[in-house]
């Protein structure tokens, strides 16, 4: 896509749009070094433990919960 070819509404929508997934990129970035730092306890093999497995599967549940209750806060105060 090229941004010098669109309108004003468009490219505002196109820098939105663009905000949006670096803040999605970067909550999963955060994500996975937060929750591999809790959940992983040595040098993985081939596959996780069903122990690793089910540590990343709550810590990431937990992340996303508070992140989407964040944002639903920092929402209510527009």
């Amino acid at each position: 896509m090229d941004p010098s070819a669109l309108s004003s509404d468009e490219l505002q929508r196109f820098l939105t749009q663009e905000k949006e997934k670096a803040v999605v990129n970067e909550m999963v970035a955060k994500l996975t070094s937060a929750c591999w730092d809790k959940c992983i306890t040595g040098t993985p093999g081939s596959k996780f433990s069903s122990s690793e497995s089910s540590c990343l599967s709550n810590c990431a549940q937990r992340y996303m919960d508070l992140s989407l209750i964040i944002m639903k806060r920092f929402q209510s105060m527009h």
